[in-house]
């Protein structure tokens, strides 16, 4: 017979060294599907964004890893969006195969697509009052489905995730994606931002049974996510970049 109170005083110990502060934040980590990741300015190719890259500053908490928004840009003037297909620009080093490359583009348009189209208008072609939204995944990177799923299932395997969460900030055996995106006036083509990020997956149980690419389709998920807000607001006026 399972003895749950000697099970549960033996849990608390376990936990007892790890401070109050740190408990919280990985208990909240462990809930998340994806989280931030850091992203180095001198790392960045800056196939898509070129000359923009030294313009880049770092972002807030909730913002992109690294951003730039044109002052001048008048966000309330635009009220439908042009989405260009989504490219690859890993280079010939990536690990990225081109057929994983085609899966996760395709994959990344359609959800721009559905979820900045519940948002604004997706026009075809440029015009008055048309933003010209551009992406381009630059990296990728595989979960590894069998030791993920030990990792967050079994609870010895599962304290040592979170030791190396606390110690590193990130889980182990998790897959993610970077990407640079701007927005420009489809017209005139000025640039009115840029911005450059990276997520991971996060600790959530949910995530542990997924195939290799679903972090990186999470990751996704979430950038069209907060893409279709973040022009929504501006555009509307409702908040300011």
């Amino acid at each position: 017979m399972i003895n749950h109170h000697t099970n549960a005083k033996r849990n608390a110990k376990s936990w007892a060294p790890i401070p109050a502060m740190a408990l919280g934040v990985l208990l909240l980590s462990a809930c998340t599907t994806t989280q931030k990741a850091p992203i180095e300015q001198a790392s960045m190719s800056c196939g898509l964004l070129g000359d923009v890259c030294g313009k880049l500053t770092p972002g807030g908490k909730d913002q992109a890893g690294l951003r730039y928004i044109n002052p001048s840009a008048q966000w309330t003037n635009y009220s439908k969006v042009k989405i260009e297909p989504v490219t690859f620009w890993g280079g010939d080093s990536t690990a990225v195969s081109a057929t994983d490359q085609q899966v996760l583009v395709n994959y990344f348009s359609q959800q721009l697509k559905e979820q900045v189209g519940k948002k604004l208008e997706i026009v075809d072609s440029a015009g008055p009052g048309v933003l010209k939204l551009t992406v381009a995944m630059t990296d990728a990177e595989t979960a590894t489905p069998v030791l993920r799923s030990i990792s967050m299932i079994i609870p010895q395997a599962h304290m040592l995730s979170n030791l190396k969460y606390l110690a590193t900030g990130t889980f182990p055996f998790v897959g993610g994606a970077q990407v640079e995106a701007k927005i420009t006036d489809s017209v005139s083509g000025d640039l009115l931002a840029a911005v450059a990020d990276k997520r991971i997956g996060g600790g959530s149980f949910t995530t542990g049974f997924q195939w290799q690419w679903g972090d990186a389709e999470n990751v996704i998920d979430k950038w069209c996510e907060k893409t279709a807000e973040r022009l929504s607001s501006w555009t509307s006026g409702q908040a300011t970049p």
